[in-house]
């Protein structure tokens, strides 16, 4: 195989990187046989550290979807292009925040339980994520079930409906039944407590070997000291059917059924520590499901310590904690002694020791065969089986029209998913990239050639070109000033609406700076006494419009008809001194303010006469004076 250029980019403000598995590393993280299709780091979900892990396909559209657990809550990540995630944002945590944090998935439906306190089942519906405008997005649940508290773990039943919290404060912590054929609608149909506490478990329509069980809804739970088989097809009357002990136990923390449902493949999450040898799989024959016995166990390359495994096929595939995700050949499962590790990802590559930090969980049940692993410290990965062999086969390239929307600063970067139609490549997988891809304001109107490259992991490319199409939705900003009174001119009873867009009592502003301002009732025009809303409209380029407005109140001079009388201000319009004086009272205050409101200090000298000041240094336009708190006059500066 052919190395590939490494491609890197800025998307959602997190790294994408996809490289292959070449010479036992990729992308700085040691592998064999899997080859890193992105990562997201933990600063992006705003995150401190991750958990548990799962996934969900769209039925309607195919997509896949990744979900995330985290200290504080769930992320949601388009992985439908899994070289390109799209962060599409998180449901924060019910209460606080935990290290603790499951979920499963049901009929469009995301499940979450924690151990922080009071936190309960989430219930999320995943057909949203199909149409977030703006991600990342705040989300919040749908549906909440509070018949229990914390609790470290669910498990669904897809095939009945059924939901067990396990770890939960109830019912000893072991199997609490919840029904969630509706989703929306969770009810409590008890539980187990039989067997004391279930820290993860399985549950299935078994179709295994042991004819007595057959079609019945077995419960295969990890209790700390053992594993239990309990048959739940009646939540009324669930009943237990055996355990199974093995030598060395410490704390029997997950366990899962081989595809034929002989095996059950348990991991111990504290041998390694207890008792010093390298990352221990135990395999139980449950053949007889009356009588459990030990068959086999495995024992990994590293002294890590297992955590979460899950079967697909004849490949067992384990979050190890610092060695990573580990995948087993459980082909030979049958004869003792035969199982050996095919690859791994390690995406905790600073040691293996017996320690738990790393991978906490891996997700490889998605049928594009994607995985997807999180990791405690690192945040959150996609990876893939390599392409064994050579592969000189390019991409099939194919595009598809874009219109992209500028921002509100006027501005738009495009990846190379937004112009992909449906590319392809044989390896299953590809990366994309487009250029030109970033436009501004003087690209908005004609269609803009763009081309867009498809790359595989081998090197090989292909080309196609499209049109994107850019366009300004945004509309401008506008602000008036406050609502106002004024009075009829002098020796007339009219009020004459002067330009205030000119006076600067009007501010727009655009994402393309180019913004043209119309004034209702316009400038010049004659208001009698009454009062008028007066409209400001804004318009861009493009045609986007805004408006604002203020109260105008024309009337007869009032109280204070006898001072005012008296006053005069000249000249006005002025562009220097200004002389105020009063035949009707003596002038104690003055205050000027801008047509916006804002007060401005001119250095007012009162005297017995009246008042100077000066407004040589001011912008042109509208202004109003106050005096003795009673009467205003406009003041025009030119």
């Amino acid at each position: 195989m052919r190395l590939y250029t490494t491609l890197t980019f800025i998307l959602m403000s997190y790294v994408v990187i996809a490289q292959p598995c070449s010479a036992g590393m990729a992308g700085g993280y040691p592998c064999d046989g899997y080859d890193l299709l992105s990562h997201i780091p933990l600063s992006t979900f705003n995150a401190g550290s991750a958990n548990d892990s799962w996934g969900w396909t769209d039925p309607q559209t195919g997509k896949e979807y990744s979900l995330v657990g985290l200290n504080n809550g769930t992320a949601f990540v388009d992985t439908s292009d899994p070289v390109n995630p799209i962060y599409l944002g998180k449901l924060p945590t019910h209460t606080q925040s935990s290290t603790w944090r499951d979920i499963k998935v049901y009929n469009n439906h995301a499940f979450v339980v924690s151990e922080a306190s009071g936190h309960g089942m989430q219930v999320f519906d995943l057909t949203r994520l199909r149409n977030v405008s703006n991600p990342p997005a705040t989300f919040t649940e749908d549906a909440h079930f509070d018949n229990f508290g914390s609790a470290h773990n669910i498990v669904i039943n897809e095939a009945t409906g059924y939901a067990y919290a396990v770890g939960a404060n109830t019912y000893s912590g072991g199997a609490h039944f919840i029904n969630i054929q509706d989703p929306l609608n969770p009810v409590d149909e008890g539980g187990y407590s039989g067997s004391g506490y279930t820290h993860d478990a399985q549950v299935v329509i078994y179709n295994g070997p042991d004819s007595d069980y057959q079609g019945q809804e077995l419960y295969f739970g990890n209790n700390e000291d053992r594993a239990v088989i309990v048959d739940v097809t009646d939540k009324a009357n669930p009943v237990f059917i055996s355990d199974f002990n093995y030598s060395n136990v410490d704390y029997t923390h997950q366990g899962w059924l081989t595809t034929d449902q002989r095996y059950f493949i348990i991991g111990d999450e504290l041998d390694e520590s207890s008792f010093g040898f390298n990352t221990r799989s135990i395999i139980a024959d449950y053949s007889d499901l009356d009588n459990p016995v030990f068959h086999d166990e495995y024992f990994g390359t590293t002294a890590a310590i297992d955590h979460n495994g899950y079967v697909v096929g004849n490949k067992y595939y384990l979050s190890s904690y610092t060695a990573g995700m580990r995948v087993i050949d459980i082909s030979g499962i049958a004869t003792p002694g035969s199982l050996n590790e095919s690859g791994y990802f390690d995406s905790f590559p600073s040691n293996n020791n017996t320690s738990f930090s790393g991978v906490w969980n891996v997700y490889p049940f998605f049928s594009s065969g994607n995985i997807n692993i999180n990791d405690i410290d690192n945040g959150f990965f996609m990876v893939r089986a390599s392409v064994s062999g050579t592969d000189t086969t390019p991409p099939v390239a194919v595009c598809a029209p874009y219109t992209a929307t500028l921002d509100t600063a006027g501005n738009v970067t495009i990846t190379g998913s937004n112009v992909d139609g449906g590319s392809s490549d044989n390896s299953g997988f590809y990366s994309t990239t487009v250029s030109p891809n970033i436009f501004s304001c003087a690209d908005v109107g004609a269609p803009i050639t763009v081309t867009l490259t498809v790359s595989d992991v081998a090197g090989n490319s292909s080309t196609c070109t499209t049109e994107v199409i850019v366009v300004d939705n945004s509309p401008p900003t506008i602000s008036c000033p406050g609502d106002m009174t004024d009075n009829p001119e002098p020796g007339s009873s009219f009020f004459t609406m002067p330009n205030y867009i000119s006076a600067g009592g009007v501010v727009a502003a655009d994402n393309c700076d180019v913004v043209s301002l119309t004034q209702t009732p316009p400038a010049g025009a004659q208001l009698s006494l009454g009062s008028y809303t007066i409209v400001f409209e804004a318009t861009d380029p493009s045609g986007n419009t805004n408006s604002c407005s203020f109260a105008l109140t024309v009337e007869e001079l009032g109280v204070n008809d006898y001072f005012a009388q008296g006053l005069s201000m000249s000249p006005n319009p002025a562009s220097d001194f200004v002389r105020l004086s009063s035949t009707n009272g003596t002038i104690d205050q003055i205050q000027l303010y801008s047509i916006t409101g804002k007060t401005i200090d001119q250095g007012f000298s009162i005297t017995t006469e009246g008042a100077d000041f000066n407004v040589a240094g001011l912008q042109a336009g509208i202004y109003f004076v106050t005096i003795n708190n009673a009467v205003t006059k406009k003041l025009i500066v030119r």
